[in-house]
């Protein structure tokens, strides 16, 4: 995108990328233009590790299929202990898959597609349980004054139906959403975590302030619990904290899991795992990213064959020449080209790809041509999308979200831990839930303990105020101690 941003002297302003969960936005150069997003510089921000080519051989080796295509070509890049995950799938240890949507509209582009894509293609290698999160309390508590909770609960509900069509498994797959979730173990999970982020982290970690809403503070709590297997008794059980989950996402996500994974420690909960993809640019181009809500930015889901070319030539940011000639003589650039990199996410061909790049580089693809190519493919990806999203009635969307438990290796995952307990025994060692059934226990009996002398110090500190010409009219214990009333002899009855 040519954004050109000048100060009232003619001269350009600069800007430092900015990539955090709720907007990003490239550098702007002291030209005046938007440059990509520099996700090497991310991978050193947020302290993750890049997808190597060992790490991918070692993926092929274990699970038997070829990295899909958002691995092959770095589209997703980088990860957190993606390697614990295959540990546990060599070893047959249960583990699930979770992600999310945050549903600001009715209507999803293909931008919001893609880790539902990966998600889907990863539980079928697998052949693990899916958690998928709508988020409509968050998009509430950030979205626009004048916004009502129900219109995000109806945005959850169409979102889940794009999701479902995708392609995903009924029974291996739960989507819900906060608003129609919350609670049980889910919220006990976010009470143990929100109890361990203080505000000083929250406001590091993502750049909240004085202003900040404080359901905006308190949603990193509830994203974080759904990393925690033990939120969804049943699946695994309502003891199973200690099973990972592997969460795809765009690396915009990355802050929430950061703290999350630091919270699991101090829960002694497994840490959850992470693989990150790149964003989908807009198409204006590099350094922004795809918005439903502005149609001129985006393919959305919906989008016939014909709108979807009509966008693409009106729109796409072009690599091209400026003129016939110099484009024939010089050739594109497809790393800035929108088409190409459309392409990349949506072509499925690793050989096709390239030659459309050699043939982009050196000239022989004009700018008109691989628009062309690529409105077909997004209108082929659109077209079957649309046909399976037809498919998706309120009875399969309410199978999706009804809580039970999921097939994990075609097996139900709720006999999973009952069954390895049986052949292993308790295992030793093992990390304890703080607030595990026995903790509890002893935190009641000290809690009474301390009543009685909270009790005898209360009943001491009035006998003395009654002698010192104070009544004390009442000390009285429920099940905690509540405050003593006291009043002067002298006060009007």
């Amino acid at each position: 995108m040519e954004e050109n941003l000048e100060q009232s002297a003619g001269t350009f302003v600069t800007r430092e990328q900015n990539v955090n969960p709720w907007s990003v936005t490239g550098e702007v150069g002291e030209d005046g233009n938007v440059k990509p997003i520099n996700y090497n510089k991310l991978v050193e921000q947020f302290g993750t590790k890049l997808i190597d080519e060992a790490l991918l051989e070692r993926f092929e080796r274990v699970t038997g299929h070829k990295p899909h295509r958002f691995l092959r070509r770095q589209i997703v890049f980088s990860h957190r202990d993606l390697e614990v995950i295959l540990d546990r799938f060599e070893k047959q240890e249960p583990f699930f898959i979770y992600t999310g949507r945050g549903p600001s509209s009715n209507i999803m582009h293909i931008g919001h597609i893609i880790p539902f894509e990966l998600t889907k293609w990863l539980s079928n290698v697998f052949q693990v349980p899916v958690i998928i999160m709508l988020t409509d309390d968050e998009k509430y508590l950030i979205g626009q004054p004048g916004r009502n909770v129900n219109e995000y609960e109806v945005y959850a509900r169409e979102n889940a139906k794009d999701i479902i069509a995708v392609g995903f498994d009924p029974e291996r797959t739960f989507i819900f959403s906060d608003y129609g979730y919350m609670g049980g173990e889910f919220y006990r999970n976010i009470t143990r975590i929100a109890k361990r982020i203080n505000r000083g982290t929250a406001d590091a970690c993502f750049g909240f302030d004085s202003s900040t809403n404080i359901g905006k503070v308190h949603f990193a709590a509830v994203q974080a619990a759904s990393s925690f297997a033990g939120s969804f008794p049943f699946v695994f059980g309502p003891d199973s904290n200690q099973i990972p989950c592997l969460i795809p996402c765009a690396i915009d996500q990355d802050p929430y899991f950061r703290l999350t994974r630091d919270v699991a420690s101090q829960l002694k909960y497994a840490k959850p795992a992470l693989i990150h993809a790149r964003f989908l640019d807009a198409l204006q181009g590099p350094g922004s990213k795809m918005s439903a809500s502005v149609e001129s930015s985006s393919i959305l889901v919906r989008d016939n064959p014909k709108k979807v070319l009509t966008k693409i030539n009106q729109y796409a940011f072009s690599g091209g020449r400026e003129t016939l000639e110099e484009h024939r003589a010089k050739g594109g650039n497809p790393d800035v080209d929108v088409p190409y990199q459309y392409l990349r996410f949506f072509l499925e061909s690793d050989e096709e790809l390239e030659q459309i790049r050699q043939d982009y580089k050196s000239g022989k693809l004009l700018t008109s041509e691989i628009k062309k190519k690529c409105a077909e493919e997004l209108a082929k990806f659109c077209t079957s999308f649309q046909e399976r999203r037809a498919k998706v009635t309120d009875q399969i969307l309410e199978h999706f979200m009804t809580p039970r438990p999921l097939l994990c290796r075609g097996v139900q995952s709720n006999t999973l831990l009952t069954s390895m307990q049986s052949k292993t025994g308790p295992s030793k060692g093992q990390a304890k839930d703080p607030n595990s059934k026995s903790q509890a226990k002893k935190m009641k009996k000290l809690e009474a303990a301390n009543a009685k002398k909270a009790l005898k110090a209360r009943e001491k500190e009035a006998s003395f105020m009654a002698t010192a010409g104070v009544a004390a009219l009442s000390v009285t214990e429920d099940t905690a101690v509540r405050d003593d009333t006291i009043t002067s002899t002298s006060s009007p009855t």
